[in-house]
């Protein structure tokens, strides 16, 4: 089981294979095409996330677990993403 923690980073900034929460999206920071693919697939508050790879070239997409579905996101989309950690 997990509980949260109180500290909030960027989905861009959460370690590989720690699980997550979504704590809120900036959606100001996006353009409208991004903030609708956004919702499409299923990014709101509350949706647990899950970093699963980096690319390793500077600034590449980021492989993210929602649900059972994996979706690749560009770090600046990433980077609206609120997310609270979990503890073990």
């Amino acid at each position: 089981m997990f509980s949260r923690v109180d500290s909030h980073l960027s989905l861009e900034s959460l370690p590989n294979r720690q699980p997550a929460t979504v704590a809120a999206i900036d959606w100001a920071r996006l353009s409208v095409p991004e903030a609708r693919r956004l919702r499409e697939l299923g990014f709101d508050e509350g949706v647990g996330v899950e970093v699963l790879h980096r690319s390793l070239i500077g600034k590449g997409p980021i492989a993210c677990r929602i649900g059972r579905m994996t979706v690749a996101l560009r770090r600046t989309v990433a980077g609206a993403i609120r997310v609270s950690q979990h503890a073990a």
